[in-house]
């Protein structure tokens, strides 16, 4: 027992030494920065002049991000401001009106200032890769196996440190001393530094067959937003329930529910991945939204580069209606209703331009 007990003060000694050691390499590795900083920039000039053409043939391989700015740019003129919804009432307590009166300089101001608080308000979510699940064994201490039949987790708890970097172990019954896993490291984050609205276990609510429930009453957006304070960006069930929103978003044809929503964004993105955006430009067109639909054309092509309607496109310098043809020709899966909306479309155009 003495000996178990000595191991135990052992690693929690070796823990502190280890967060100390971490941040005194942390500050060397800023002033080594400093040091390279000259060496590294005659690095880059010289990788650049002497690899321009393996760079060029890599970057044509290369697929668009979702944090570009040529890509967020994009997925907000599709997304829309509409500040009736972004500012829409939330339910809760009921409360008198409050009404104001103003000038007309006033009140242009005002909207001004919406409008500002609004594009904040439609910030994009993260889009990230699922992370790769932890594994790693420390030590297997074979004279502690049988000492109990609890785990024992030693959480360092120091406020400066980022919750990436926090060091975290567990020491099973059997001896084995591990990093915590991804899901514990989760728990243990939130038992010391409660983040406001996230629960120690998942909302039930998250279940799949509880999905489909409130999926039915159309409130995608309310299983997002709860989804983003929950889950992060970076997990599994982050990943699942936004995959699955989308799916049901897709397959009703309900996307005006996230349109002028922060959510917008990560749907196009997420059907434009699995080359499935024809619903939503018939959607668009169905809604007189011409540019939103060259917009997504446009975005699929720079995503899919090598496709043959990107290649069409490119070849022919097409823009507007014309882009939107020949996706309806090349690409699209559905190409006559592309095609019978781009026709209505064209038709009512005419008709209001004839009515002027």
């Amino acid at each position: 027992l003495l000996k178990g007990h000595r191991r135990l003060d052992d690693v929690t000694t070796n823990m502190a030494a280890l967060g100390t050691a971490r941040r005194l390499l942390r500050t060397c590795s800023r002033v080594k920065n400093v040091q390279r900083g000259e060496q590294r920039s005659v690095r880059c000039g010289l990788r650049t002049l002497c690899s321009g053409t393996r760079d060029h043939a890599l970057s044509d391989n290369t697929r668009p991000q979702f944090t570009d700015p040529a890509v967020q740019d994009l997925l907000t003129r599709m997304t829309g401001l509409d500040l009736q919804k972004v500012f829409r009432p939330i339910k809760e307590e009921l409360k008198p009106p409050t009404y104001k009166l103003m000038t007309d300089q006033q009140l242009e101001e005002a909207v001004e200032l919406a409008t500002q608080q609004a594009e904040k308000l439609l910030q994009m979510p993260p889009l990230l890769s699922e992370r790769k699940p932890i594994s790693d064994v420390l030590s297997v201490d074979k004279i502690l196996d049988g000492m109990d039949t609890a785990k024992y987790v030693f959480t360092d708890i120091t406020y400066n440190i980022l919750h990436r970097e926090r060091f975290i172990v567990v020491r099973e019954p059997d001896g084995t001393l591990r990093k915590a896993s991804w899901e514990e490291r989760d728990r243990l984050v939130q038992v010391y530094f409660p983040k406001e609205g996230r629960k120690l276990t998942a909302p039930l609510i998250f279940k799949e067959g509880n999905l489909k429930m409130v999926f039915s009453q159309d409130r995608h957006e309310d299983v997002l937003d709860l989804c983003l304070v929950q889950f992060e960006p970076d997990s599994s069930d982050y990943i699942r329930v936004h995959a699955a929103t989308y799916e049901d978003l897709d397959k009703h044809g309900k996307y005006e529910l996230l349109r002028s929503t922060r959510h917008f964004g990560g749907m196009t993105w997420y059907l434009l991945g699995a080359r499935r955006a024809d619903g939503l430009i018939v959607d668009m067109l169905k809604r007189d939204l011409l540019q939103d639909a060259v917009s997504l054309v446009s975005l699929f092509h720079m995503v899919h580069p090598h496709s043959e309607s990107a290649q069409e496109a490119a070849s022919q310098q097409a823009a507007g209606a014309d882009l939107l043809k020949i996706y309806a020709d090349k690409e699209s899966q559905k190409s006559g209703y592309i095609e019978l909306a781009l026709q209505a479309y064209e038709q009512l155009t005419t008709k209001k331009s004839s009515a002027e």
